[in-house]
């Protein structure tokens, strides 16, 4: 794993490198008369650097390494706006002198963003990290200088930029070869425990994911605050490289923050990333001579959205609600002038938001790395609640999001996909008239908000298990993005028709199955499936040209308002433990299938803390779902008679499908080694952990495990089946529990569970608990071998399954041979006093 991380580094330090590199050239080359590397072939150059710096960042991020990602992202995004920037002039679409009102903007925030950046890296000591920002720092304001006086700046810009190539290309390779030798040839000072190396920062979290969502923000208000400041004359086409730029990385910022399992975060980034894209398309109409203007009831209904995620991100801190109001009075700045974007009031809003960001910035960063964290009121939202009565917060940590059926990496993106309708919804509800539907700024609102979130909350819900919510996204993504760009991007034209009508008539068909399948869940999504279809209904009569005056933005607005409530009720229920909001309870309700109720806990079987819950309810007389070295397994503590008697009514197991009883290691029949045969006992202790059961002579040695008129249930009048797994989830459970009672978890007839899945689809809220790890190792059945005549030295076989005869027969004959030795069984040789952990496990201690 170290040598992966180092691998990151390397790659994001070379690819630095290889973009200074470039950059050095073009601007020493370069004259005032002429560019030495054409602008288009700069600019892609320049994205393909970016992309790979973006790789690198990522992969970092997730393995923690903090600044440098921080780092990483900053610089891609910061090539990735310039070379959009340098291919429109290479194309012509901007004139020579555009480029310097194109470029000063974008330059002028990550100047600031770099140096914040580096003067972080220096005070936590991370040298090489201060030099490479502080020195693309300076570049960047170099060539601000040199686009302000033609051919001022151009040297000192290529000795910044030749320092940071040195110091990638020796850290890089540095790093690239100590890890292709795995360590044994280190250059000087690129040790991962060097001070001036790049080392991870012991700060968890996704501090570095909202750094870089800070240094977007810094951006898009830099690029709308400078024709304020009379910088460059007007926001023009020109600044939508630098617009799109920031969009694309906060909807990168808001994947990353849902793996972080940071919902209000990802929410507050998929939020600001709509205003992105919506001031680019508001640029980018200014090359077409169209001026847009926002309908008011948008920028209004965005404002409550905002304010209320704010008012609930004081839990995270105090200074991050005040922060995200910022954004709230952006919102009301633009509905109070319709073509905002142009208008000094949201320019001056976005100063103070330039400002705030700046200082966001600043202290992220730095908590990020330090020790020794500043404050920023983290806990006086809690504190607050704390006093007030009847109200419980919500643990905020990662198993809130644990989701119903496995385990995801991903946490809960409902808040975002309803706030995604809403906004789509009363985008909707503005109208035409005479005026081009270009110019009417809908069309980002409902395309990247309707359509591309929520297909994005389609995929994180998919990955949750929620297979409705996943389908309902994005089957209503798919719509709005549809009909976005049919009616408002200016191709609806003569197509009002048969043709148009039956394509939304494939819709109302499938949304009708979803609100079928939407009474089975609650209330609140049946409300919301059938509020769409009403919508989807005015499409239809549109397209027929047979719209009654009013009826689409009346059922538009009853579909906002339902949506509206459902964001507020997922945002306030995952904050708040009581009270609730009502979603309601399913209109129907099947046995069998869970039918709405709540569902048994799906943990994830990789956690000791897990594994240890599930004990716990099986202790308590609870019955769960298990993995093995084979297929999923439904088990009971054998010293809980009524719950081995569950466990085989769930399973309404046939009289020839007996249970089983498994043990974690042989040392678990020690109360009974006296009463079973010593060549049984050593054939277990060569065969076990493994694939293979044995069916051995029932006794009185059963009794000592407490299983009562239970034991009935477990095996045959004559014998029983035993086993020990080789499966180290399974055996650390039955330690904790004693021997547990054993069958498959399916009924019977049915194939057999090989995922954690299938546990809850074919046995419904039967059982109290599930582990989850995934599909089966092996889809074949454990061998079950005849133990009940072994004395003869004969063993049979009922069942030959994963471990083949011949294996088997092989072990047998080995111990066979050590026995008439006359060896001992080395299974119980141990201390006469047992440690007190296997005291505990002890199933006649727990009897």
């Amino acid at each position: 794993m170290a040598q992966v991380r180092s691998l990151h580094v390397s790659i994001g330090m070379i690819t630095i490198s290889g973009g200074s590199l470039l950059l050095l050239v073009h601007n020493y080359a370069s004259s005032p008369e002429k560019a030495f590397i054409p602008n288009t072939a700069l600019g892609i150059l320049l994205l393909i650097i970016a992309v790979l710096l973006a790789y690198a960042g990522i992969l970092r991020s997730l393995s923690h390494g903090r600044l440098f990602a921080t780092l990483c992202l900053t610089l891609s995004a910061l090539w990735c706006g310039s070379g959009l920037v340098y291919i429109l002039a290479g194309q012509n679409v901007l004139q020579p002198l555009e480029l310097r009102s194109a470029l000063i903007p974008g330059l002028a925030a990550f100047t600031l963003a770099l140096l914040i950046i580096g003067s972080v890296a220096v005070i936590e000591k991370k040298t090489v990290l201060f030099l490479i920002a502080v020195g693309i720092s300076l570049a960047c304001a170099h060539q601000i200088a040199g686009l302000v006086a033609a051919g001022f700046g151009q040297s000192a810009t290529a000795a910044n930029y030749l320092l940071v190539c040195l110091l990638g290309v020796y850290f890089g390779f540095g790093r690239l070869l100590s890890t292709i030798t795995h360590g044994k040839v280190v250059p000087p000072g690129t040790s991962q425990q060097s001070k001036t190396g790049v080392k991870t920062e012991q700060n968890q979290g996704c501090s570095d994911v909202a750094s870089v969502g800070l240094v977007m923000n810094l951006l898009s208000a830099s690029v709308l605050a400078c024709p304020l400041l009379g910088v460059v004359p007007t926001l023009f086409v020109g600044h939508v490289p630098w617009l799109w730029t920031a969009g694309v990385f906060q909807l990168g910022a808001c994947v990353l923050l849902y793996r972080a399992m940071d919902t209000l975060g990802a929410t507050f980034y998929g939020f600001v990333a709509l205003l992105k894209f919506a001031e680019g398309y508001s640029a980018l109409l200014t090359f077409y001579g169209i001026q847009t203007d926002s309908p008011v009831p948008f920028p209004v209904v965005f404002s409550l959205l905002f304010f209320s995620l704010a008012l609930f991100s004081f839990q995270k801190s105090f200074l991050e609600g005040l922060y995200h109001l910022f954004f709230v009075a952006y919102c009301i700045a633009l509905a109070v002038e319709p073509q905002g974007f142009f208008q000094a009031g949201t320019q001056g809003v976005q100063g103070a938001i330039f400002v705030v960001s700046a200082g966001m910035l600043s202290l992220t960063a730095y908590n990020m790395v330090s020790t020794s964290m500043v404050p920023t009121g983290s806990g006086y939202f809690k504190a607050l609640v704390s006093r007030l009565q009847g109200i419980t917060l919500r643990a905020q940590d990662k198993e809130q999001h644990s989701p119903y059926l496995g385990y995801s990496k991903y946490a809960d993106a409902e808040v975002l996909g309803h706030a995604c309708s809403v906004l789509a919804a009363f985008a909707m509800t503005a109208t035409l008239g005479d005026r081009n539907p270009l110019s009417v700024l809908v069309l980002p609102w409902v395309v990247v908000a309707g359509g591309a979130l929520q297909l994005l909350c389609g995929s994180v819900a998919f990955s949750r298990g929620k297979s409705l919510e996943s389908t309902v996204f994005i089957l209503y993504g798919m719509m709005w993005t549809v009909w976005g760009l049919t009616r408002y991007a200016g191709l609806y034209g003569e197509t009002r028709g048969f043709n148009l009508a039956v394509g939304i008539i494939g819709f109302i068909l499938f949304n009708s199955l979803v609100i079928v399948a939407a009474m089975f869940l609650n209330l609140a999504w049946f409300a919301y499936a059938l509020t769409f279809q009403l919508i989807l209904i005015s499409f239809l009569l549109d397209a027929l040209g047979v719209l009654p005056f009013g009826y689409d933005i009346g059922v538009t607005i009853l579909f906002g308002v339902v949506s509206f409530y459902c964001f507020l009720a997922h945002l306030f229920n995952s904050t708040f433990q009581v009270p609730q909001i009502p979603l309601g309870k399913p209109l129907i309700k099947l046995s069998g299938i869970g039918g709405g109720s709540k569902v048994c806990p799906h943990l994830p079987a990789r956690k000791a803390s897990s594994v240890q819950q599930i004990a716990e309810i099986m202790k308590n007389g609870g019955i769960c779902g298990m993995p093995t070295d084979t297929v999923y397994v439904l088990v009971a503590a054998c010293n809980r008679p009524e719950a081995v008697v569950k466990a085989y009514n769930v399973k309404k197991a046939a009289q020839d499908r007996p249970m089983s009883m498994w043990i974690s290691s042989i040392k678990q029949l020690e109360p009974v080694r006296h009463l079973l045969s010593p060549l049984l006992l050593d054939f277990m202790e060569a065969a076990w952990p493994s694939s293979i059961s044995m069916v051995i002579p029932r006794g009185p040695w059963m009794d000592i495990f407490g299983l009562g008129d239970a034991a009935k249930h477990i095996g045959t009048p004559q014998s029983i089946a035993i086993r020990n797994p080789d499966c180290t989830v399974a055996t650390y459970l039955i330690s904790q529990v004693g021997p547990i009672a054993v069958t498959s978890a399916n009924p019977t007839g049915e194939a057999d569970t090989t995922h954690h899945n299938q546990v809850y689809a074919k046995l419904g809220n039967k059982v109290d608990g599930v582990l989850c790890d995934g599909a089966s190792p092996e889809n074949i059945a454990s061998t079950v071998v005849d133990c009940t005549k072994i004395e003869t030295g004969h063993i049979g076989f009922f069942r030959v399954g994963i471990i083949p005869k011949s294996k088997v027969l092989k072990i047998f004959e080995e111990v066979q041979r050590r026995h008439q030795q006359g060896q001992t069984n080395p299974a119980f040789e141990y201390d006469l006093v047992l440690p007190s952990t296997q005291r505990e496990a002890n199933p006649a201690n727990e009897a």
